[in-house]
C-alpha cells in the first residue's frame, strides 16, 4: 500500500501531539514531534545563554544541536533526546513554554529545523505535527489537518498537563501564555502558523482523544485507498 505524509498543524494544547502519536502507532508510521525540536533548541539556548539577538551565536549554537527521538519500550512513550540526553520532561516545563515561540520565530532556527524535518519525512510514512508542516515543511503532504479549540479549554488542558508534571500554575497565567504564543506563532515572518488552503479543519473543543484519532485515521484510510486505486506506490513499497 502507498505511504503518505500526514501533516497536523494548529494551536498549542489542541491535542496535536497526542493525536499524532496515536495515529502514527495505529498506521505503523513514524511520529515526528516538531514542537519538541523547537523546545529542545530553546532548552539549549537557555542552558548556554545564547542571546536571541546575536545571529552568529545562534548559528554557532545550532551547529552543536543534534535532536533524535527514541521509543522507550519500558514506558511505551516517545522521548526527545538533545545531544544524546533525554530531555523529554525538561522541555515540557513552563519556562521553556515561555520562550519557545520567540526562539522558533528566529529564521536561522526555522531553516535548520525544517531541513531536519524534511529529511526525516523524505520516504513518507510519517505523521508530523507542528505549526507550518502543511504550509512549509511538507506542502505536498497527502493529508493536512489543522487543529483548533476554544482558548479557555486549551488552557484547562494545559493546566492538567502541568499538574501531572508537578507544576502548579493559575489558569489565567496559562491562558495568557497560550494567547501570547498564538500571536507570535501567527505573526512571525518565517513559517507562520496558518491553515493550508487544502487542510481540513478539526475543532477539538468538545471531542475526546479517541474521537480525534478515529477522525484522522478515517481520513488517512480514505486517502491511502484512493492512492492505491490510482496505482500510486512508494518506491520502498515495491
Amino acid at each position: 500500500m502507498p505511504k503518505i505524509v500526514i501533516a497536523i498543524d494548529g494551536y498549542s494544547s489542541c491535542g496535536k501531539s497526542t493525536t499524532a502519536k496515536q495515529v502514527a502507532a495505529r498506521l505503523g508510521y513514524a511520529y515526528i514531534d516538531t514542537g519538541a525540536m523547537y523546545r529542545s533548541v530553546s532548552l539549549f539556548f537557555s542552558q548556554h545563554h545564547v542571546a536571541l539577538t546575536n545571529p552568529k551565536a545562534i548559528l554557532d549554537a545550532l551547529q552543536q544541536i543534534h535532536i533524535t527521538f527514541n521509543h522507550n519500550a519500558r514506558t511505551g512513550r516517545n522521548e526527545t533526546c538533545l545531544n544524546g540526553l533525554n530531555v523529554e520532561e525538561e522541555i515540557r516545563k513552563m519556562y521553556i513554554s515561555n520562550i519557545v515561540s520567540e526562539v522558533s520565530a528566529i529564521p536561522e532556527v526555522r531553516y535548520a529545523m525544517v531541513a531536519q524535518q524534511q529529511k526525516m519525512g523524505r520516504k513518507r510514512g510519517v505523521v508530523m505535527d507542528g505549526r507550518d508542516i502543511g504550509t512549509q515543511v511538507f506542502p505536498d503532504a497527502e493529508l493536512k489537518i489543522f487543529m483548533t479549540a476554544d482558548p479557555t479549554i486549551r488552557a484547562q488542558r494545559r493546566q492538567i498537563e502541568l499538574l501531572e508534571r508537578g507544576e502548579m500554575l493559575g489558569l489565567d497565567a496559562i491562558l495568557e501564555n497560550l494567547l501570547k504564543r498564538d500571536y507570535i506563532d501567527s505573526n512571525r515572518s518565517e513559517g507562520p502558523l496558518r491553515k493550508a488552503h487544502d487542510a481540513i479543519e478539526l475543532d477539538t473543543s468538545f471531542m475526546t482523544l479517541d474521537e480525534q484519532v478515529d477522525w484522522v485515521i478515517q481520513l488517512a484510510d480514505e486517502k491511502i485507498a484512493s492512492l492505491h486505486r490510482k496505482g500510486h506506490f512508494n518506491p520502498q513499497d515495491a
